[in-house]
């Protein structure tokens, strides 16, 4: 017995040819994002801010990201203005390492969710397809090199920032680190 589904017209869709469509629908996807890669970095980053093609790409992986499909671990932190109080939201990519997850700012110090997470004490909440409250807790730079290796390898996006690869060793980003503010997520218990 085999399932259909209603499709257009009189035809019908099996779930063998729903898996396909699926199945072509995720590597479209992930060419679009290989290809994306590929761009030099001054198509989305010009002075250490996005471009207008930059912030059109964070607000298209900021819906991808929410909803935890979004490809290289991407999330959505959202954290209270300094000023205003309204929750801003900001695409970031988690770095894992040994078992704890971080939060990098690629473009340094004067990014405004980095003053704002610091602003608010360091409370924020991250969407990646589920929404949960974090504690953001500031990494001292003497720890951080490892971290930032880390980083650029969970975020291909983030690598032009950086003037060492990923494949460099942990002493290259100990002179970097202060560079790079750095969070650890905490879970707040519920």
């Amino acid at each position: 017995m085999a399932v259909t589904f209603a499709h257009t017209g009189t035809e019908r869709m099996t779930v063998r040819s729903a898996l396909a469509c699926t199945g072509l629908l995720v590597l479209a996807t992930g060419a679009l994002v290989w290809g994306w890669t590929l761009l030099p970095i001054t198509v989305f980053y010009q002075k250490g801010r996005p471009t207008r093609v930059g912030k059109m790409t964070n607000r298209t992986m900021g819906r991808w990201a929410s909803l935890g499909v979004a490809p290289f671990s991407m999330v959505t932190l959202a954290v209270p203005g300094r000023n205003s109080g309204r929750m801003h939201s900001t695409v970031l990519v988690v770095a894992r390492y040994e078992g704890q997850e971080y939060l990098v700012s690629m473009l340094g110090e004067g990014v405004d969710w980095v003053r704002n997470v610091r602003a608010a004490g360091g409370r924020a909440a991250i969407r990646h397809g589920r929404i949960r409250a974090v504690n953001l807790e500031e990494v001292k730079v003497e720890e951080r090199a490892p971290i930032l290796k880390a980083y650029l390898k969970a975020a291909p996006g983030g690598r032009p920032h950086f003037p060492v690869g990923p494949d460099a060793p942990v002493a290259a980003f100990e002179p970097l680190a202060a560079r790079y503010p750095t969070f650890r997520v905490v879970k707040v218990s519920e």
